[in-house]
This record gives structure tokens, C-alpha cells and sequence, in this order.
């Protein structure tokens, strides 16, 4: 299965809105156990959460998993650091990258893939206002382009 697929269970449109994503990662997340069953339920936000190298290990931040419903006293912490896995050459690799002004890591993604999480991060650069501004330009303009050739195969 290519990187990035599998039963998507939440997405972050806003780090495509406000970052420019120069490169993706496929890393595998450290769970407990209630977590894996609340994330399978679908009960996780993605929003504001990022992804920092600590110690030669990458961590995800701020990443809002609900508690489980039946997991009494055995939940977990709904904001709790996580630690995401990945080759040592690619963790080198994002943190060269961070290094330089503006870089930062994001995950874009979370899914399940053959039974475990994965989440797609990726390495961005963030975007002025004028370059929202015109990719919304563009986004309206192909939008009516595709209805204008609508219109016109249906007359």
C-alpha cells in the first residue's frame, strides 16, 4: 500500500492551508491502549497539532485524542506527548530541515494501515497572506472553469 493510504480517520485541511508542504513522511505513532480504540472511533482532532525532534526522537504535539468511553480508570491523557516512529535518516533529515528559518514539521494526516496508525507528516514552510489569497484565486478560477465546461456538455 503507497504511503499516506489506508482508512482515513482524520484529516488536517488547515496545515495545507496555511503551509506550503515541501516534503512527506509515513511514521508510525506510540499509543496506549485506550487511545488505539478512541482513534479507531474516530474521536481525534488534529488542529493545531505539531511535530518537534527532542533527543534524536521525534514527538507529536498537541495531537487531541477524546478519552474512550469505556476506559474507566485506564484512560489516557487526552493531550498527551506522543512519539512518532521513523528511520534515524529520516528523522536527521527533518531535523537539518527545521533548523533552517521558517521550517516546521505538521501532520497532515492519521490513518490505519494494515491494523496500526499512521500519521503523514509533513515538512512545511508557512504562508504569507497574499499566498492564501491567490491559491484561493486559483481554486474559484479552476472551480469555474469546471462549471463553465459543464454547462456546455450539457447543451
Amino acid at each position: 500500500m503507497p504511503k499516506g493510504e489506508g482508512k482515513l480517520v482524520a484529516q488536517n485541511k488547515k496545515a495545507r492551508h496555511d503551509y506550503h508542504i515541501e516534503e512527506t513522511f509515513e511514521a508510525g505513532i506510540v499509543l496506549q491502549g485506550t487511545e488505539i480504540k478512541a482513534i479507531r472511533a474516530g474521536r481525534i482532532n488534529l488542529k493545531d497539532s505539531f511535530a518537534r525532534v527532542q533527543n534524536g526522537e521525534l514527538f507529536l504535539h498537541n495531537m487531541h485524542v477524546s478519552p474512550y468511553e469505556q476506559g474507566n480508570r485506564y484512560n489516557h491523557d487526552p493531550l498527551r506527548t506522543r512519539k512518532l516512529l521513523l528511520h534515524r535518516k529520516e528523522i536527521n533529515r527533518l531535523l537539518g530541515s527545521t533548523k533552517e528559518q521558517g521550517y516546521s514539521i505538521v501532520p497532515l494526516k492519521l490513518y490505519l494501515k494494515n491494523g496500526f496508525a499512521k500519521v503523514l507528516i509533513g515538512l512545511a514552510k508557512g504562508k504569507k497572506n497574499y499566498d492564501k489569497r491567490q491559491d484561493l484565486k486559483k481554486k474559484d478560477a479552476k472551480r469555474e472553469i469546471e462549471r463553465a465546461f459543464r454547462d456546455r456538455q450539457k447543451a
